[in-house]
C-alpha cells in the first residue's frame, strides 16, 4: 500500500515493541496518515481517535491552523506522545467577476433555503463508516485545467468573501467527474443554491469528498461507487461563472482540506 501522500516523512518512533509511523507533509491543508500497534489506544491534543484494524488512523490541518499537534498513543499500559508541527503556506488572492448579485449576497427569501442545504451537507459529511478506502492511492476525478486553488483568498463581484476551499478542474459542461477513490454515495441532488448538483462521497473514517456546480448527478445515496467510476459530469450549476467541477476534501464535518495535495502531477500526454 502506497501513502496517500508522499512529499515528505514527518515522523517515524520506535520503541521495544511500540510504533508510530507518519508519512505526509505536515503543512496547512494536508491529510496525514499514520499507523501504530493494532491494539493502541490514540489520542491527538486530548481527542480519541478511532483507529482502523491495521492501526492505521488520519488527521488534518486546516487552512488556518498553526498549533502543533500532539498524538499520544498508548500501547502495553505506557503512553508515547510526538508533537507535529505545521507549516504556514502563503495563499494566493483571486477575484472573480460576473456573478449574479443574488448568488454573491442572497436575498432574505433565500436564507432558509440555504440553511437547510447546509445542514444536508453537514449531516452528510457526518456519516461514519469502517470503510477502508482512504488508503487507496487517489486518481484525477476529472480531466481539464486547474481554474482555481485551496485557500485562496477570494473576491467575489469585489467584495471579499471566505476562502476557496476546493481544488477547481475547468472544462466543458459534460465532461465526466469519476470517484477519485472507492466510497458510498451520502449526498446526490440537482439544485443546492451555492453548489448546483452536489455529491457527497464518505471513504471511510471519517473522510469525505465533495463534488459541486454538476451538470448531471449520476448516483444515488447509498449506492457503492468505485475508484474510476463515472459519479457525474461538469457544469456551471449554482454559484458559477463558466463549467467546472469544484471538488473538495473533508475530515469530518470541520476539516477542511487540500485535495491538490492528495493528487499524482498531472498526465501532460
Amino acid at each position: 500500500m502506497k501513502w496517500i501522500v508522499l512529499m515528505l516523512v514527518s515522523g517515524s518512533v520506535w520503541a521495544g515493541d511500540y510504533f508510530l509511523n507518519i508519512q505526509g507533509e505536515p503543512v496547512q491543508g494536508a491529510l496525514l496518515i499514520a499507523q501504530t500497534n493494532a491494539d493502541a489506544k490514540v489520542t491527538i491534543d486530548g481527542e480519541t481517535v478511532k483507529t482502523d484494524p491495521e492501526g492505521y488512523f488520519m488527521f488534518g490541518f486546516g487552512r488556518f491552523d498553526t498549533e502543533p499537534k500532539t498524538i499520544t498513543v498508548t500501547y502495553q499500559e505506557q503512553a508515547h506522545q510526538k508533537t507535529i508541527p505545521v507549516t504556514p503556506r502563503d495563499f494566493p488572492e483571486e477575484r472573480i467577476d460576473g456573478l449574479p448579485a443574488d448568488k454573491v449576497n442572497p436575498p432574505a427569501s433565500f436564507w432558509e433555503r440555504i440553511k437547510k442545504e447546509q445542514a444536508e451537507v453537514k449531516q452528510a459529511r457526518a456519516v461514519w463508516s469502517e470503510d477502508r478506502h482512504y488508503l487507496q492511492d487517489f486518481i484525477w476525478p476529472a480531466t481539464g485545467r486547474v481554474s482555481g486553488v485551496y485557500g485562496s483568498r477570494r473576491i467575489l463581484n469585489g467584495e471579499p468573501k471566505r476562502p476557496h476551499y476546493g481544488m477547481d478542474i475547468a472544462n466543458a459542461t459534460g465532461s465526466t467527474v469519476v470517484a477519485p477513490i472507492s466510497g458510498t454515495v451520502t449526498m446526490a441532488v440537482d439544485d443546492h443554491y451555492y453548489t448546483g448538483g452536489t455529491i457527497i462521497l464518505d471513504h471511510g473514517y471519517g473522510l469525505n469528498s465533495t463534488y459541486l456546480h454538476l451538470s448531471q448527478v449520476n448516483v444515488k445515496v447509498g449506492q457503492e461507487v468505485q475508484q474510476g467510476e463515472k459519479i457525474g459530469e461538469i457544469g456551471m450549476t449554482g454559484r458559477a461563472t463558466g463549467p467546472h467541477l469544484d471538488w473538495r476534501i473533508n475530515l469530518g464535518t470541520n476539516v477542511r482540506l487540500d485535495p491538490e495535495l492528495l493528487l499524482p502531477p498531472p498526465d501532460t500526454e
